[in-house]
Order: C-alpha cells, then sequence, then structure tokens
C-alpha cells in the first residue's frame, strides 16, 4: 500500500537540516507539475556570468524502468563502467579517509551487511542504478566545453533542486555513480556527444521503515572547518 504524506511547511533552515541522502524510496508517484516546480525554483541559482550550464532529463514510467534495469544487471554482472572524470582522490589520506570508511561502514551497519560481505555490499552499490526504487530518475549532463566555473555553479543547483524538494517533503539521493555508465546513458536517452552526464539523482518519498533511511552522518564541528579572521599576517 502506498500513500502520499502531507508536504510540510518547512523553513530553508528546516529543509537543509532534514536533508539527507536517502536509499530507499516509496513507489507513491510525483506529479510532473512538482517536479517542474522544483527544478524551475533550482534554476534561480547563482552562475556566474549567467551561463546556467545545467541540462536535466526526468526519467518516470516505462524509461525508468527499461533504464534502471538495464544499468542495474551491468553493475551486478561486474561491468563497472567507464570514469568519464576523476570524482575521488587517487590516493586518500586523513581526514578524508576515516570521514569515507564511518559513511560506508555506518550503511552497511544499518543494513546489517558485516565487514567481508562482498556479496551484499555489490548488491548494495547496485541498487544506485536502481534510482533506490524512486518514481523519479534524473539524469543531469553539461556540455563538454564549460570549464570549472560551471561545475560550481552546478553544484548549487543541484543543491537547490534536494533543498526545494524538501520544502514539499520530498527526499533526494545525487548519485555521481551514474557518471560511470555515462555512455550506455548518452545511447539510450539520445545525449549529444557534446554533453557528458555528470550525475543522478533519485526523488520520491522516502520509506520510512528502511533502516538505510535511519542514520545521518556525521558532520564536523564549526571550530574544525571556520576560522574568523580578526586580523591580517
Amino acid at each position: 500500500m502506498t500513500h502520499s504524506p502531507a508536504a510540510p511547511d518547512l523553513s530553508a533552515e528546516e529543509a537543509i537540516l532534514s536533508r539527507r541522502a536517502m536509499r530507499a524510496f516509496l513507489p507513491t508517484p510525483v506529479p510532473d507539475e512538482t517536479i517542474g516546480r522544483i527544478l524551475e525554483i533550482a534554476a534561480r541559482a547563482p552562475s556566474g556570468t549567467n551561463v546556467q550550464p545545467w541540462r536535466v532529463l526526468v526519467l518516470r514510467g516505462t524509461p525508468l524502468t527499461a533504464l534502471t534495469q538495464e544499468l542495474h544487471a551491468l553493475s551486478m554482472a561486474g561491468d563497472h563502467g567507464t570514469e568519464e572524470f576523476p570524482v575521488y582522490p587517487r590516493k586518500w589520506r586523513e581526514p578524508y579517509l576515516s570521514r569515507r570508511r564511518k559513511v560506508g561502514w555506518d550503511l552497511y551497519g544499518s543494513l546489517g551487511i558485516a565487514k567481508g560481505d562482498s556479496e551484499r555490499m555489490r548488491a548494495q552499490h547496485a541498487r544506485n542504478f536502481l534510482f533506490f526504487d524512486a518514481p523519479v530518475g534524473l539524469i543531469f549532463t553539461m556540455d563538454r566545453e564549460l570549464e570549472r566555473g560551471s561545475w560550481l555553479d552546478y553544484g548549487m543547483f543541484l543543491q537547490n533542486i534536494m533543498i526545494a524538494a524538501r520544502g514539499v517533503g520530498l527526499h533526494t539521493c545525487p548519485q555521481v555513480a551514474f557518471m560511470m555508465y555515462g555512455a550506455v546513458i548518452a545511447r539510450r536517452l539520445a545525449i549529444p556527444d557534446s554533453e557528458m552526464v555528470l550525475c543522478g539523482m533519485a526523488l520520491g518519498y522516502a520509506d520510512p521503515a528502511a533502516p538505510e533511511n535511519n542514520f545521518e552522518t556525521v558532520r564536523e564541528p564549526l571550530e574544525n572547518f571556520a576560522h574568523f579572521v580578526d586580523t591580517l599576517a
């Protein structure tokens, strides 16, 4: 049985603080007009010289199912795709290594996946390519000719989507994993060679009963990342 939770009236602060990457969704449909409004709001993101580098493909229904089944099958078969651009450091060091390990083990721990259980880990990773069963999958592309400034713009656009979605009672999961299958996605969605697939994002109502949705990542305290400058050297 599905249900549509009533949209809360969230402040910007509440929307930001309640945003988490959800990894299990209800099949409850999201109306096209709601999706469109979220994207319209998100497009007010700042953009250097108003370039507006974002392009979005909205998948639901049959196209969503067809694409996700293909990508999921590739992942489960051991085909990891091709990295279009580097996402993470080639060599991990502290403090990033510990943070990365902690979120991974917290996720697996919530699901009862023990260290060394590579089969269950692989199956959980492959769920990325089902958009974690969300009724809406978003694929984001960008013109290959654009430079790093546009990547900064794009990050603000993605964040706006996630916050706007929270404002109407929805949740999201940003997923760079889709970049690995950029060539497959481009072929299936007729994306021109001049554009690259940056990432995907699941959008829908989070399943409150799913254990993987009930852990929260740890954030560094303010004093660890912010320094208030009172004098210059």
